[in-house]
């Protein structure tokens, strides 16, 4: 049976995702800048909350992923927090200048997991040449690796995901990600033979706020959090 991860941006999110029948969550903060590493409070909460795996996203920032020593070294320190609070997993990566995967940092982020599952994320798709990039991330010893197949959405990459999951052989996790829903989880199962998903399932709820200023100040008017039946509609497609 396929499993779905469910890209979490709050602990409601996760409980969610958890009550839709995710498979895992990926535990993240700011979910609409591509998602950075979020808080203790969140972490500890969701950990104690949760009786499916966790993984924390580990991005001290949005933006590039081309990183400096001093975020190295917080990326480091987030890592090994995330074991001591018993999470089963991290979700990070990193490239060099030209793109490339950065395999100095990121063999240092594998030793730091030691005891928990890593997987690399999107940061994959932005390499000039992921078959070899892929052959790097397995060498790395990485348990995993998100991924569109390089294109805005999962369904647009689904030959290049394809590929990569032949070439992959069982090595490694090929996860799509990016765009998946209940209407085109199950053609992109069959066409990539992909046995993992990532999809954030979300949805944006109203206001909580009695009163809704009429200019918000760029702070948003609602929330967006994990939808469980989306949740529950994208596994059972996958059924």
């Amino acid at each position: 049976m396929a499993l779905l991860e469910v890209a979490a941006n709050s602990v409601a999110s996760a409980f969610a995702a958890q009550e839709g029948g995710a498979g895992r969550v990926e535990l993240c903060a700011s979910l609409d800048e591509g998602g950075v590493t979020p808080s203790h409070g969140t972490i500890v909460l969701a950990r104690e909350g949760l009786n499916i795996p966790l993984y924390v996203l580990i991005r001290p920032r949005a933006g590039d992923f081309v990183y400096e020593n001093a975020e190295v070294e917080s990326m480091l320190d987030d890592i090994a927090h995330c074991r001591e609070l018993g999470c089963d997993g991290v979700v990070v990566g990193a490239l060099t200048a030209e793109g490339e995967i950065d395999a100095d940092a990121c063999a240092m982020f594998v030793r730091a997991a030691e005891g928990m599952g890593v997987t690399f994320h999107r940061a994959f798709d932005l390499v000039p040449d992921r078959h070899e990039a892929l052959e790097t991330i397995i060498g790395l010893g990485f348990e995993r690796v998100l991924t569109s197949g390089g294109m805005p959405s999962a369904v647009a990459g689904t030959p290049a995901l394809a590929k990569l999951v032949s070439q992959a052989g069982g090595r490694i996790v090929v996860m799509p990600g990016a765009g998946i829903d209940p209407d085109n989880v199950r053609a992109l199962r069959e066409h990539t033979r992909a046995r993992e998903f990532h999809a954030s399932a979300k949805r944006r709820l109203p206001s909580a706020m009695r009163r809704v200023p009429r200019d918000t100040l760029g702070m948003g008017a609602g929330e967006t959090r994990t939808d469980t039946e989306t949740v529950r509609a994208i596994v059972a497609a996958l059924a």
